[in-house]
Protein backbone atom coordinates (compact mmCIF):
# COMPACT_ATOMS: atom_id res chain seq x y z
CA UNK A 1 0.00 0.00 0.00
CA UNK A 2 1.01 3.70 -0.60
CA UNK A 3 0.34 6.56 1.36
CA UNK A 4 -1.64 9.66 0.29
CA UNK A 5 -0.23 12.94 0.20
CA UNK A 6 -2.04 14.01 2.98
CA UNK A 7 -0.32 10.92 5.34
CA UNK A 8 2.79 11.43 3.86
CA UNK A 9 2.71 15.05 5.21
CA UNK A 10 1.59 14.12 8.74
CA UNK A 11 4.78 12.07 8.77
CA UNK A 12 7.14 14.54 7.62
CA UNK A 13 5.74 17.18 10.26
CA UNK A 14 5.46 14.45 12.54
CA UNK A 15 9.34 13.57 12.27
CA UNK A 16 10.77 16.63 11.28
CA UNK A 17 9.00 19.26 12.98
CA UNK A 18 7.49 20.33 16.02
CA UNK A 19 3.84 20.42 14.42
CA UNK A 20 1.19 19.29 15.79
CA UNK A 21 -0.44 16.25 13.89
CA UNK A 22 -3.81 14.96 15.03
CA UNK A 23 -3.60 11.17 14.52
CA UNK A 24 -6.32 8.65 12.95
CA UNK A 25 -8.74 7.21 15.84
CA UNK A 26 -10.88 5.25 13.51
CA UNK A 27 -10.12 3.58 10.01
CA UNK A 28 -12.39 2.70 7.08
CA UNK A 29 -12.14 0.14 4.45
CA UNK A 30 -12.98 1.64 1.24
CA UNK A 31 -13.41 0.10 -1.95
CA UNK A 32 -12.46 1.72 -5.27
CA UNK A 33 -13.35 1.00 -9.57
CA UNK A 34 -9.96 2.95 -10.30
CA UNK A 35 -6.96 3.84 -8.59
CA UNK A 36 -7.43 6.68 -6.05
CA UNK A 37 -4.28 7.81 -6.36
CA UNK A 38 -2.00 9.72 -3.53
CA UNK A 39 -4.91 12.75 -3.72
CA UNK A 40 -7.67 10.39 -3.52
CA UNK A 41 -8.87 11.19 -6.94
CA UNK A 42 -10.50 7.58 -7.96
CA UNK A 43 -13.73 6.80 -8.17
CA UNK A 44 -15.12 4.77 -5.11
CA UNK A 45 -18.01 2.67 -5.06
CA UNK A 46 -21.28 4.41 -5.73
CA UNK A 47 -23.87 4.22 -2.11
CA UNK A 48 -26.76 4.65 -4.46
CA UNK A 49 -28.84 1.30 -4.66
CA UNK A 50 -26.19 -0.60 -4.18
CA UNK A 51 -25.57 -1.10 -0.23
CA UNK A 52 -22.33 -0.31 -0.44
CA UNK A 53 -20.91 1.45 2.94
CA UNK A 54 -16.84 1.76 3.89
CA UNK A 55 -16.37 -1.08 6.74
CA UNK A 56 -14.68 -0.56 9.93
CA UNK A 57 -11.23 -1.60 9.89
CA UNK A 58 -9.08 -2.70 12.62
CA UNK A 59 -5.03 -3.17 12.30
CA UNK A 60 -2.30 -5.07 14.55
CA UNK A 61 1.55 -3.35 13.96
CA UNK A 62 4.28 -6.18 13.75
CA UNK A 63 7.61 -4.69 12.32
CA UNK A 64 7.02 -2.55 10.15
CA UNK A 65 3.88 -4.01 8.77
CA UNK A 66 0.50 -3.12 9.88
CA UNK A 67 -1.95 -5.65 8.77
CA UNK A 68 -5.97 -6.08 9.56
CA UNK A 69 -6.56 -7.90 13.02
CA UNK A 70 -9.94 -9.54 12.05
CA UNK A 71 -12.44 -9.62 8.70
CA UNK A 72 -14.03 -6.79 6.90
CA UNK A 73 -17.07 -7.62 5.15
CA UNK A 74 -18.65 -5.38 3.03
CA UNK A 75 -22.65 -5.90 2.63
CA UNK A 76 -24.23 -7.88 0.18
CA UNK A 77 -24.70 -5.48 -3.09
CA UNK A 78 -27.98 -5.25 -3.64
CA UNK A 79 -26.53 -3.85 -7.55
CA UNK A 80 -23.57 -4.07 -9.10
CA UNK A 81 -20.81 -2.44 -7.60
CA UNK A 82 -19.03 -2.79 -11.11
CA UNK A 83 -15.40 -3.98 -11.06
CA UNK A 84 -13.23 -3.25 -8.14
CA UNK A 85 -9.79 -2.61 -9.09
CA UNK A 86 -8.05 -1.00 -5.32
CA UNK A 87 -9.02 -0.34 -1.96
CA UNK A 88 -7.98 2.87 0.72
CA UNK A 89 -8.33 2.80 3.91
CA UNK A 90 -9.80 6.07 5.24
CA UNK A 91 -10.39 8.01 8.69
CA UNK A 92 -13.87 8.16 8.20
CA UNK A 93 -16.86 6.59 7.08
CA UNK A 94 -18.00 8.80 4.60
CA UNK A 95 -16.01 11.67 3.08
CA UNK A 96 -12.31 12.37 5.84
CA UNK A 97 -9.02 11.56 4.55
CA UNK A 98 -7.46 9.01 2.36
CA UNK A 99 -4.76 7.35 4.72
CA UNK A 100 -3.30 4.76 2.18
CA UNK A 101 -4.41 2.66 -1.00
CA UNK A 102 -3.59 0.13 -2.95
CA UNK A 103 -3.94 -2.04 -6.35
CA UNK A 104 -6.06 -5.45 -5.45
CA UNK A 105 -3.68 -8.41 -6.53
CA UNK A 106 -6.36 -8.88 -9.02
CA UNK A 107 -9.52 -6.77 -10.26
CA UNK A 108 -13.08 -8.58 -8.49
CA UNK A 109 -16.36 -7.30 -10.82
CA UNK A 110 -19.14 -7.57 -7.60
CA UNK A 111 -22.31 -8.06 -8.89
CA UNK A 112 -26.15 -7.89 -7.19
CA UNK A 113 -26.06 -10.81 -4.56
CA UNK A 114 -21.78 -10.80 -3.92
CA UNK A 115 -20.06 -10.07 -0.56
CA UNK A 116 -16.52 -8.34 -0.67
CA UNK A 117 -14.82 -9.64 2.09
CA UNK A 118 -10.84 -9.45 3.70
CA UNK A 119 -10.08 -12.02 5.48
CA UNK A 120 -8.11 -11.15 9.17
CA UNK A 121 -4.11 -10.46 8.02
CA UNK A 122 -4.90 -10.25 4.42
CA UNK A 123 -4.29 -6.34 4.16
CA UNK A 124 -1.23 -5.66 5.20
CA UNK A 125 0.18 -1.86 4.94
CA UNK A 126 4.22 -1.12 5.30
CA UNK A 127 5.75 2.20 4.77
CA UNK A 128 7.35 2.07 0.83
Amino acid sequence: MSFSNTFETHVLNYVFTTTSVTRPTAWYLALFTSNPAEDASGTEVSTSGTAYARQSAAFTVSGNTASNSSAIEFPTATASYGTVSHVGVFDASTSGNLIAYAALSSSKAIDTGDVFRVPSGDLDITPD
